[in-house]
């Protein structure tokens, strides 16, 4: 394993564009998993749903650059290839083999893009809302995505951890987050402040850049070069990110099924992290 970190440190690899990642071993056993997060959040929002996979596979996250534990890309470039990236050295420095692949949303769209980028890496992978805009070819970046403009208006600081959770839990979209789920994005997705309080990791900047960037990716271009088996599932009650454009993305794909998740939207593997985890359960022991 190329992984290095202080015995009481989060283990962090580097890619091959000079960032150090955050990896977070979640645990289990059997074959390895691995789990990126969307936009805005970090890796141990995931925990919630690993331990109900943890009997069956072993469980690794990471934080993507610019988030959580993780470096700012060089320049500030959040081109989304600089996300398959991430995944890519998490494989690479923990020495894991066909691992199985999770992602949600930003985070699906940089597994499928790591599977192109390096055909093979994975046995399988389970795309949640994946943010795989159907335009042949990419339209580039989009300084009015509304996704963009809304983290440049979040709020940043708050007095403490507390504070935070409870203005999250008052309002959509994570009022509908499990309390687990939402207990975990604030306890890690916040540092402490030297002037006091608390400040987001990943601050509303940078995430807009990230927002920014999810048109001018290829992954849509290169579906039909990803030959492992593929999940798109979507959440009952998504719009954006919902059926019509998973059936776009389906029909790329050559080895895929589809799902929708009830009761759950964007935020499904957070605001049912069972339900999602028994999907991904179901798909993974019926592929590989």
């Amino acid at each position: 394993m190329n992984a290095s970190a202080p015995a009481d440190a989060v283990p962090r690899v580097t890619t091959t564009d000079g960032v150090d990642i955050a990896v977070h071993d979640l645990g289990g056993r059997g074959r390895p998993l691995v789990l990126a997060h969307a936009t805005g959040l970090h890796g141990l929002v995931w925990q919630p749903l690993a331990a109900e996979l943890i009997d069956d596979f072993r469980c690794f996250s990471l934080d993507a650059r610019g988030h959580g534990d993780s470096d700012l890309p060089v320049d500030l470039d959040f081109a989304w290839s600089g996300l398959a990236l991430d995944i890519l050295a998490v494989i690479d420095g923990f020495g894991l083999e066909r691992p199985l692949g999770v992602g949600h949303s930003s985070g699906g769209a940089a597994m499928l893009l790591a599977e192109q980028d390096r055909p093979g890496t994975f046995a399988a992978l389970y795309c949640f809302e994946p943010t795989v805009l159907a335009a042949d070819p990419p339209l580039g970046r989009d300084p009015d995505n509304w996704m963009a403009m809304g983290a440049r208006r979040r709020r940043e600081r708050f007095t403490s951890r507390q504070e935070a959770y409870d203005n999250y839990a008052s309002k959509p979209p994570f009022s509908d987050v499990a309390p687990a789920a939402l207990r975990a994005y604030v306890d890690h997705g916040f540092a402490d402040h030297p002037d006091g309080g608390v400040e987001l990791a990943c601050r509303g900047e940078h995430e807009a850049m990230v927002h920014e960037m999810a048109s001018a990716h290829d992954a849509f271009l290169h579906l039909g070069e990803v030959r492992c088996p593929v999940m798109l599932a979507s959440g009952e009650g998504t719009e954006a990110f919902g059926p019509e454009l998973i059936k776009g993305q389906a029909e790329r794909l050559p080895d895929v099924r589809t799902e929708v998740v009830p009761g759950v939207s964007h935020l499904g593997p957070l605001e049912d992290p069972p339900a999602v985890a028994a999907s991904v359960r179901r798909f993974f022991t019926g592929v590989v």
